[in-house]
């Protein structure tokens, strides 16, 4: 009997079913996407590990023989065990070792240095490979935790997919409250009706299920494709490759199908523990609120006004998924654009347009100091150069004698008040940290033609300046200079050990830096410092930085393949001695640009899934129209309501139903980009010049257009019922 009246139901109630199956659909379409999107994520992080790091799961180090290595390579779990010769030095014999179950390697690194009589220090763990499995160092407080951040990003977006499902099962089941009323009195029982409502579930949304689950795979395969397109400027990236694997199919269909059985299970649960007086005298119809009143409606646009405002605070509970879904949406997807609309001007001011012109081409030369570097004239003169530098970085410390601080800062208070806690004051004398910057010969000779002295490489030239905290932000810094420029001599010691001390002539005091891709410490005294003059005071300074670092300009009007070009040519000059990293200007931008499109695509399909949920939830109510509202429009037709009234209800419902979370949004908005003009100190006219006007308001008129379209189709069906028809018909609607 309860087959035959499901069977019935489905047929005689289209409208309803097609609304179950299509977010069903929407609901498998979306956890199949991001299922598959999720797993070629982890795929494509586990390659950029390996190709980065490589693939080894286990690392001991020590003095390791023959038989040491037999002996890890015989453990029971060890899959491999193979000598890192790139690592190993001298008797110090690096391993790496891969397990067959890695879940035990905590476990099992430490038995194996204990039967090799090594100390525990000597295991160490690729734990950013580990953690892609899900696998953390169990006396580790902070784990790396990204994979379960997908896995709770997947769990979340499928509890807010419940949200569309539920509401089309609601909408189907509470059509049928007067029937099971009347069921559950002649001896139906609440199992009986919860298991057929569950049996019509599975039999609407088994296949939107598989055909969405299907669909997700091909959009998924497409998005890859996509993010390959725009991220293919990217340096330091590799194409990913998409791949699947059954299980990922099996655990799409799993949650799509407990998303739906929850989903019905939820309202028909509630149905079915309803007493048959409660369901029998149940219609299914709105419930007008006749005390309340929505004067803003009603001013606005009369009675019929008054009337929409009545109609929503009676759906307020059923409409409650849509208020939420887009208003977050709307905020979501503004508050997004904004914010990486004030982050790229931000950038630009702190970093590309800064340093435009200070460089096209950095190489950063690993482990190696400025003067093992022999390469230097070949670079000059490859095609395409215009001027490079190279310099290596390195910390002392002075102390500055109070007499000789420059009268601007004394007129603010002194240097205790412009620095604070940055210097050190003494008896007479403050204690500055002194960065030195040691360039090459050349390079410095280029410098003090910037500045305009005579070039030599005899002493160091001091950037004479300190921000002005007090008159100015650090987005737009002023500079004052720091001493009176009166010492011919400065006298550096180290950093660490304050009795080695040197003194070295000062050929200059300038508020100009050379043209390098560098930013220095705001209340410090900055040396450049040539390399003949390094050598000889290396010893007492120390403290250098372990790389060096090579700054190359290009020919005017250079492309991003020369550019590219040039950089291998540099690179290729370097690197037959020395471990290089390098990166072009022109290159670092685009890769900028592509990744802030990346993640505002992501970001954006987010918002926009807010969306679909918001208007899913519409159309779900305005399909159910003719049943929910036939009785309040057959009484206004009846006192002479023209079906032009109706019409204009119907929009200003839409209207309201879109337009509440869009003024909900604008405000907030409006404060979060204000708060963040004035923490970021940028000028409000540049975001007005560049704010995202026109994709916000594609947006919001797409939002209100599905609105629309939800409450056209539901409008028109009701326009073209005939209401006494359906009134007399009541107990089989």
């Amino acid at each position: 009997m309860w087959k035959d009246y499901s069977a019935s139901f489905i047929k005689k109630n289209r409208a309803s079913s097609v609304s179950i199956m299509a977010a069903a659909f929407i609901s498998a379409l979306f956890l199949s996407l991001l299922c598959s999107l999720f797993f070629n994520f982890w795929n494509y992080e586990v390659e950029q590990i390996i190709l980065e790091e490589g693939d080894w799961q286990g690392r001991i180090t020590g003095k390791i023989g023959e038989n040491d290595l037999h002996t890890i390579q015989n453990f029971a779990n060890v899959k491999k065990a193979v000598v890192n010769e790139k690592l190993s030095e001298g008797t110090e014999i690096v391993v790496d070792v891969n397990f067959q179950n890695t879940r035990t390697i905590y476990q099992d690194m430490p038995l194996i240095t204990e039967k090799l009589g090594l100390d525990a220090n000597a295991a160490s763990y690729h734990e950013l490979l580990l953690s892609r499995y899900l696998i953390h160092d169990p006396q580790d407080k902070e784990p790396p935790l990204l994979m379960t951040f997908y896995l709770v990003i997947l769990i979340i977006i499928s509890l807010s997919l419940i949200l569309i499902i539920h509401n089309s099962f609601a909408v189907s089941m509470n059509a049928r409250i007067h029937q099971f009323g009347i069921f559950s009195s002649i001896g139906a029982t609440p199992g009986q009706i919860c298991t057929c409502l569950m049996q019509e579930a599975a039999v609407l949304c088994t296949v939107p299920v598989l055909v969405g689950s299907i669909m997700g795979i091909g959009l998924s395969f497409g998005t890859i494709h996509v993010i390959n397109l725009l991220a293919k400027d990217v340096s330091g990236r590799h194409e990913a490759v998409f791949q699947y694997h059954p299980l990922v199919f099996a655990a799409a269909i799993l949650l799509s199908g407990l998303t739906v059985l929850i989903s019905a299970w939820l309202p028909a649960q509630k149905l079915s523990r309803l007493t048959p007086l409660e369901a029998i005298r149940n219609t299914g119809e709105l419930r007008l609120k006749k005390k309340k009143h929505s004067r803003i409606l009603s001013l606005l646009f009369g009675i019929e006004g008054e009337l929409a405002g009545n109609a929503l605070r009676a759906q307020k509970k059923a409409l409650r998924t849509s208020t939420m879904s887009l208003t977050l949406s709307f905020l979501g997807f503004t508050v997004m654009l904004c914010f990486f609309t004030l982050s790229g001007i931000s950038t630009n001011h702190t970093y590309f347009e800064r340093y435009q012109d200070a460089w096209d081409v950095m190489v950063t030369v690993k482990d190696t100091g400025i003067e093992n570097i022999n390469q230097l004239e070949e670079i000059r003169v490859l095609q395409g150069v215009r001027s490079s530098a190279a310099y290596q970085k390195a910390e002392a410390a002075c102390y500055i004698p109070e007499t000789d601080i420059s009268d601007e800062i004394n007129a603010l208070g002194g240097l205790g008040a412009v620095a604070g806690s940055s210097v050190t004051a003494g008896e007479g004398s403050y204690l500055v940290k002194t960065p030195v910057v040691v360039m090459d010969d050349a390079g410095f000779k280029e410098y003090c033609e910037q500045i305009g002295i005579v070039p030599e490489v005899s002493g160091t030239i001091v950037l004479n300046r300190i921000w002005d905290s007090i008159n100015s932000n650090f987005r737009y810094k002023e500079y004052l200079p720091f001493t009176k420029e009166e010492q011919n001599t400065i006298t550096l010691q180290n950093a660490g050990q304050s009795e080695n001390s040197v003194e070295i002539p000062v050929l200059a005091y300038t508020q100009q830096e050379p043209v390098l891709r560098e930013e220095y410490a705001d209340y410090t005294l900055v040396q450049f410092i040539p390399l003949a003059v390094w050598k000889e005071i290396a010893g007492q300074i120390g403290n250098a930085e372990a790389d060096t670092y090579i700054r190359v300009l290009a020919e005017e009007g250079i492309t991003l393949t020369e550019l590219n070009v040039l950089e291998a040519n540099i690179v290729q000059a370097v690197s037959g001695e020395y471990t290089v990293e390098s990166e072009n200007r022109i290159q670092e931008k685009v890769s900028d640009e592509s990744m802030r499109k990346g993640s505002m695509l992501i970001l954006g399909a987010f918002c926009a899934l807010l969306a679909v949920i918001g208007i899913a939830n519409v159309f779900s109510n305005t399909l159910g129209f003719l049943r929910q509202r036939k009785r309040e429009f057959a009484q206004y037709m009846s006192v002479g309501m023209t079906q032009g009234s109706m019409r204009k209800m119907f929009c200003i419902e839409a209207l309201v139903i879109a337009g509440r979370p869009l003024l909900i949004t604008l405000p907030l908005t409006v404060v979060f980009v204000s708060f963040m003009i004035t923490a970021s100190y940028l000028d409000p006219m540049e975001f007005l010049v560049k704010a995202p006007i026109v994709p916000i308001a594609a947006f919001i008129l797409a939002v209100f257009g599905f609105v629309s379209l939800a409450y056209y189709i539901g409008g028109k069906r009701m326009m073209n019922c005939n209401l006494a028809d359906a009134l007399r018909n009541d107990s089989m609607v």
